[in-house]
């Protein structure tokens, strides 16, 4: 008599532990709790006193929650400086510098990620070398070129300068360079895919994360700009947003409430591009750090 095979018991799994929280992750979660407590203070005061007089933000202690004045502070504001005109030269600036740094940095990038030609070693050490030159030795020749062009007040004198940058060729070389192989671009030059067409269909999709870096980079620069206009714009129809709240404070007459709400508004495009694009920030960033 024979009898059946006793089936092997299935293995059984370790309890999962429930993770514990010992000091040290309690200590790193507090700092982190920390810095994002002090990074997030200086947005939060601002807005506070965006609705508040003058005499109420330099009591002590200075009001901690928001108040009623906002009103009063936004007239003052539009009636101290045309407001609304100099944030649309903001995004008129800043919009432009983004398009054309995206498009030219690209390419660059692709050129020299993907072409082998004489002297390309050199001309890309040549590009980095820029990157050590402090802007402020820029000051004087850049004015001077923009006066002898007959651009003072102009805003293209901004955005034609900016229409590319060593730091953004380099990103997109980089990010081009380990994340699109070279046989998807040979591929394609078989199939007849002319080189502008490579760099439409093929090139310009697959760099998403990294374009987005950029972008939001290049915005947020040229956004928050000061130096430039600063040497540039001469009235103030053709501020700047950062130029114009520059232009409300004086020695002793400072409006804070409506310079603090002018400043609020200013910043609420920036939050909202950041939390659209902050996804495609961090894999820009993180692109190629876990390849081996």
């Amino acid at each position: 008599m024979t009898t059946a095979p006793i089936p092997d018991r299935p293995a059984t799994r370790p309890a999962r532990r429930a993770p514990t929280l010992d000091g040290k992750r309690l200590a790193a979660y507090a700092l982190i709790a920390l810095g994002a407590l002090l990074t997030i203070a200086p947005f939060y005061f601002m807005f506070v006193f965006a609705t508040h007089t003058r005499s109420d933000i330099f009591q002590l202690p200075p009001p901690t929650w928001f108040g009623s004045n906002l009103d009063e502070n936004y007239r003052n504001l539009v009636e101290r400086v045309p407001f609304w005109r100099n944030l649309w030269n903001s995004l008129y600036l800043a919009v432009l510098t983004t398009g054309f740094t995206l498009f030219f940095c690209t390419l660059a990038g692709y050129a020299f990620a993907m072409f082998s030609f004489k002297g390309r070693e050199v001309l890309f050490g040549l590009l980095l070398a820029t990157m050590l030159i402090p802007g402020t030795l820029n000051i004087v020749p850049y004015a001077l070129i923009m006066q002898a062009l007959g651009w003072i007040d102009q805003p293209r004198a901004l955005w034609v300068p900016g229409m590319a940058s060593a730091f953004g060729i380099f990103l997109m070389r980089q990010y081009i360079g380990s994340s699109i192989p070279r046989e998807l671009v040979e591929a394609a030059r078989i199939d007849g895919a002319t080189e502008f067409g490579i760099f439409r269909r093929v090139i310009v999709p697959l760099t998403g994360p990294a374009m987005a870096t950029l972008g939001l980079v290049t915005f947020v620069q040229s956004w928050n700009g000061f130096l430039g206009p600063l040497i540039i714009f001469r009235t103030a129809e053709t501020y700047t947003a950062p130029l114009a709240l520059r232009s409300m404070q004086g020695i002793a007459n400072t409006d804070w409430g409506a310079l603090m709400c002018g400043v609020a508004l200013t910043v609420v495009p920036l939050l909202i591009l950041f939390a659209l694009a902050s996804r495609q920030l961090i894999e820009g960033l993180t692109a190629g750090a876990t390849k081996g």
